[in-house]
């Protein structure tokens, strides 16, 4: 069969690893102290030198602010034109929602969109979000909470927001009817995936 034909992309966790604790500027001692674990293992698995178990890997995304998902990523080709049917859509269901890609990770801008649909208190998770670049939020259906440093916003269907993202935020449904929201982040640094910050806090509560 032609799909057993194909060879599977190899990925070392133990570089991926290394990639997103540099990208952040932390040393292997400060994530040492934020994950719980030792500095000579994590050095271990950044050599690849030992394999890190399941629960090890969600400690360190747990530490590093990113979904464990994080530690497997390929870098996908960009394209200057990037058309998506509905059907075709990234789909990430999470406890009382859905995040829905439209593609931004295969443009070759510094541009990510999706759609969010929330029930009835579904929310962002237990911490605030933070990452480069500015976010615009549109309500599409429902009442969605906004809130940007502590102040919070109240969406409803037709109202929009824009922010800088490197404010602290987080969002929930705070109606009684399913929330359709369209978010756009652009202007980011080009070593960061926002999709994936908006998805940590999700990975934490479910």
């Amino acid at each position: 069969m032609e799909g057993f034909d194909k060879q599977a992309e190899s990925i070392d966790v133990g570089q991926r690893l290394r990639a997103l604790r540099e990208e952040r500027n932390i040393s292997i001692r400060a994530l040492a102290r934020l994950s719980g674990l030792s500095a000579n293992a994590l050095s271990m698995i950044e050599r690849g030198m030992t394999s890190p178990s399941v629960s090890t890997l969600n400690k360190l995304a747990i530490a590093l602010k990113v979904p464990v998902t994080a530690f497997f990523r390929t870098m996908p080709v960009k394209e200057a034109v990037v058309f998506r049917k509905a059907s075709e859509r990234t789909r990430i269901p999470f406890l009382r929602g859905m995040m829905e890609g439209l593609g931004g990770e295969h443009f070759i801008g510094r541009v990510e969109a999706f759609l969010l649909t929330l029930e009835n208190g579904g929310n962002s998770g237990p911490s605030y979000i933070v990452h480069s670049g500015h976010e615009l939020v549109f309500c599409l259906r429902g009442k969605l909470e906004y809130d940007v440093e502590g102040k919070t916003y109240l969406l409803e269907s037709g109202d929009n927001m824009l922010f800088s993202a490197s404010l602290k935020h987080r969002w929930r449904n705070s109606g009684t009817t399913v929330v359709n929201a369209l978010i756009v982040i652009s202007s980011f640094h080009e070593e960061e995936y926002p999709f994936e910050y908006h998805l940590s806090n999700l990975s934490q509560e479910t």
